[in-house]
């Protein structure tokens, strides 16, 4: 038993590598453009299903709240969290369109839209990029595997190395993280810890 769980640490921390390795300018590039956002009054969008909706509401309250610094609140919605939204819109209209309705609802051009979906092609999360796209949202993708569907339809995509959705989802977390931290430190760099 103590081999396997050394051997699952060594695999997550593995792909965390390989990930960065190949992503670190582009996670760079993201940093700088949401906080751009967040200097000029924009907002960010984030949404999955299962475990990367959890993902979606984690980094959400990291920005409502705080990461590190305490600091003003900075503007993000978790589009899973609002259970009457989801239960009224797969209600009313389909469960593939809870993401892209709340989307056209609280989105506005300069806004971020991050679609988390470890395979990349969840059809809601899906639908819910295509609609950031077409409300003029800054578009970022999540995602392993191949990236499925979902890599082609954003502007940044950001794709695990693996196929094991317990390692993708590791690294989406620690993606999130960091581009917490790197923003915190864009937007309040003079701010007490």
């Amino acid at each position: 038993m103590k081999t396997r769980i050394i051997e699952r640490f060594d695999d997550s921390a593995e792909v965390k590598r390989r990930f960065v390795r190949e992503h670190a300018d582009r996670i760079a590039e993201l940093a700088g453009v949401m906080a751009r956002a967040f200097r000029e009054g924009n907002k960010v969008l984030l949404f999955g299903n299962g475990g990367s909706a959890t993902d979606a509401s984690h980094l959400a309250a990291e920005f409502v709240g705080r990461y590190h610094k305490d600091r003003r609140p900075l503007p993000a919605l978790a589009l899973g969290a609002d259970m009457a939204a989801l239960t009224c819109i797969a209600n009313d209209y389909t469960y593939d369109d809870i993401f892209a309705r709340q989307v056209r609802a609280h989105g506005h051009k300069g806004d971020i839209a991050i679609a988390i979906s470890t395979s990349g092609n969840s059809p809601n999360v899906l639908k819910g990029a295509e609609a950031a796209r077409e409300c003029g949202l800054v578009t970022v993708g999540w995602t392993g595997h191949q990236g499925g569907k979902l890599a082609s339809l954003v502007e940044y995509r950001f794709v695990v190395p693996s196929t094991v959705t317990a390692r993708i989802q590791e690294c989406h977390i620690t993606l999130g993280h960091v581009l917490c931290e790197l923003i915190e430190e864009d937007l309040f760099a003079t701010t007490p810890r």
